[in-house]
């Protein structure tokens, strides 16, 4: 055997000291849940990096969350198999990364395989150089794939480790640059971004189901909230008819619980029938935010009352005691998908006699169980007044009955077991705060301003010590980096708890944190969400897109704008022009930057 054959043989071929797996005791649900498997997880951080160095390894980084299903059917189908835990741990160095609480991370390896495979989601599983380079990233693979897989790369590494390094480096240089794309010199005017974003948001609408595209269904509510801004001040027929169109089969369909309230993250199906069966915290206050402004916009009161019975649902199922835990599982206790929320025919008729049967099946369209082999879920059907006229029966009597009819499914229901992410993150309890102080405001509901208080004295007293804010704690400890999203949705939130009860602490550490965000986020080249960049090439970026939730910086920006901080004031002024070079292009992905140049105004104006 050459010398030189023997040396690479030591650097990328030895097996290194056997790993174990570290994620026992976790404070993060969805780590704690991977603590059995029999793959070596090792928790991200700089020791893990470096070990992947040491031992001339590919690390492995599988990143997702606690209530995502896909996520569960991985971790069954390959992370117990103990043939592929012994690919991975034998060849790699396994890494476990839950997405809430290294939001950075996740949003760079997210960036990298929507732009190299073409679409992303959760399981997030990328593999990378020692040094940090990704080599090649999916979503969800079938276990035979999967452990087929592993064996080629590692054949491949084995024998070309440098030459892979090499093109990987090169590949993420590529990626970099373009984050930084060029735009054109001119600026459009206030009227034409506004039409060009709206242009661009009916022009991918589906008129006939609501939504935009023509596929899955994301509530999209960074985009939708700016819409119901522009209809407020310019209103225009066609745009009020998508609005509402949307807005309507977004509370009917199957994205809502229809019993227990709240809302689904996404539904499979362009016909908003099928959820994806987790519930998010951030889900609820950005639904409940954008109903109770286009309440507000369309002088509609069953948009109010959506509002409210969502929030009515966060703070008696998700808001227990100091905080909002972050989510709800798609699957039960089970393994089930949806088990929680759906219901077999024998079952209903078990708990429901006579009138109250017939009622609920006309109700909630509690029908076509021999089309759904796992049972059918509630949605909204015909109304107590329909049902009132149909059967020729006093409208209190139809509400009695639906009303009775309702809690006992729901004492059914809650014997069945729905596993619960209890973290409590800061920017999503921010979130929660600034929707909650706004509805408030506007009902009047001492219950919901007791929550909002709670809220704020856990941010303010638990998550912030003077300095810098923690992403979450656990028995007594700060758990995870607080990004610029968290620095950004607890300012807004503070902000708008602050006009509420009128207590200008608030509003004071509040632009606090903007200073802080913009000190330790904002640097030379762009915005960027962690302060702390393990990889390189972490994005920087220009201008942030929306996602589920709102872009981050263009929160800072809208809350600087209208600050009566001058600081704050002059960093935001300085970003408007290049901002609004940025956007005005495409300007659908940018919907809170949009909305944030559109309508902010500052306290000079």
């Amino acid at each position: 055997m050459s010398k030189l054959l023997l040396v690479f043989l030591l650097l990328y071929g030895a097996a290194g000291q056997a790993l174990e797996n570290l994620l026992a005791d976790n404070p993060s649900p969805y780590l704690a849940m991977h603590a059995r498997d029999p793959v070596a997880w090792q928790p991200w951080n700089a020791q893990t990096l470096e070990l992947a160095k040491k031992e001339g390894k590919l690390l492995f980084i599988s990143s997702g969350y606690f209530a995502c299903h896909w996520c569960h059917v991985m971790q069954r189908e390959s992370y117990r198999n103990p043939a592929i835990a012994e690919l991975l741990n034998k060849y790699y160095i396994p890494v476990k990364v839950d997405r809430e609480l290294n939001p950075a991370l996740d949003e760079h390896l997210i960036d990298f395989v929507q732009r190299t495979q073409g679409r992303a989601g959760w399981p997030l599983n990328v593999f990378l150089t020692p040094e940090g380079y990704p080599v090649v990233g999916m979503t969800y693979v079938p276990p035979e794939k999967f452990r087929v897989l592993l064996g080629r790369l590692q054949k491949m590494w084995q024998a070309e480790a440098p030459k892979v390094t090499d093109l990987a480096r090169q590949a993420l240089e590529v990626l970099v640059k373009q984050r930084k794309s060029k735009h054109r010199e001119s600026l459009v005017s206030r009227q034409e971004l506004q039409q060009k974003f709206v242009s661009s948001a009916l022009g991918i609408a589906d008129e006939l189901a609501g939504g935009f595209g023509q596929q899955n269904r994301f509530p999209m509510t960074p985009q939708l909230s700016a819409l119901v801004e522009i209809q407020a001040r310019q209103p225009e027929e066609n745009l009020a008819r998508f609005l509402r169109l949307t807005l309507d089969q977004v509370a009917s369909r199957g994205l809502r619980d229809h019993l227990g309230g709240g809302f689904f993250r996404y539904t499979v199906d362009p016909d908003w029938r099928t959820p994806h069966y987790e519930k998010m915290l951030y889900s609820q206050a950005l639904l409940a935010s954008l109903y109770l402004r286009a309440a507000e916009v369309f002088k509609e009161p069953r948009y109010l009352a959506v509002a409210e019975d969502t929030l009515r649902f966060a703070v008696q199922q998700m808001c227990p005691d100091v905080a909002c835990v972050a989510s709800f599982s798609a699957v039960d206790a089970e393994g089930v998908e949806g088990g929680y929320y759906l219901w077999k025919e024998t079952e209903l008729k078990q708990l429901l006699k006579g009138d109250l049967w017939t009622l609920a099946q006309e109700h909630w369209q509690l029908r076509g169980f021999d089309n759904h082999a796992q049972a059918v879920l509630p949605m909204t059907g015909a109304s107590a007044g329909d049902l009132a006229r149909t059967h020729n029966r006093p409208l209190a009597d139809i509400r009695s009955q639906l009303e009775t009819a309702r809690r006992i499914l729901l004492k059914a229901r809650d014997k069945r077991s729905l596993p619960v992410d209890n973290k409590r993150l800061a920017g999503w309890n921010g979130l929660m705060l600034g929707t909650l102080s706004g509805f408030a405001r506007q009902s009047g509901k001492a219950e919901f301003l007791d929550v909002a208080r709670k809220l704020r004295n856990y941010l303010v007293n638990k998550l912030w010590d003077g300095r810098q804010l923690f992403r979450a704690e656990h028995q007594g400890n700060p758990v995870g980096q607080a990004s610029l999203a968290d620095y950004a949705y607890v300012a807004q939130g503070l902000m708008q708890f602050s006009q509420l009860e009128g207590n200008q602490a608030d509003a004071r550490l509040a632009e606090n944190l903007l200073h802080i965000a913009w000190r330790d986020f904002h640097t030379s080249t762009g915005w960027v969400s962690s302060s702390r960049a393990l990889l390189p090439g972490m994005p920087a970026v220009q201008v942030q897109e929306d996602g589920a939730l709102p872009a981050a910086s263009a929160l800072v920006l809208k809350l600087s704008l209208s600050s009566r901080d001058a600081d704050l004031r002059k960093n935001a002024q300085e970003l408007v022009s290049d901002s609004w070079r940025a956007v005005q292009e495409n300007p659908f992905w940018y919907a809170s930057l949009v909305n944030a140049l559109l309508f902010s105004r500052s306290k000079n104006d």
